[in-house]
């Protein structure tokens, strides 16, 4: 059984300082500000369950970040 740095799931790789690395070989440090702050929480889109079925809030908003 291999122990892995850091994994937030199962995925093998990772977009990680604009490369494609294995999870497993990325180090961060405590004072990484996303780890502190919160700040990577910004790049997530979440889907919502409602009665009219799934649903992004402000979709367009987080696929113009996406593109820039």
């Amino acid at each position: 059984m291999s122990r892995k740095a850091f994994a937030a799931s199962d995925a093998e790789w990772a977009y990680h300082g604009g490369d494609l690395v294995r999870v497993g070989d990325i180090r961060l440090s405590p004072a990484t500000h996303a780890l502190n702050y919160g700040t990577g929480v910004f790049e997530g889109i979440r889907c919502y369950e409602t009665d009219k079925g799934p649903a992004v809030f402000r979709l367009t908003d987080h696929l113009e970040r996406l593109h820039n």
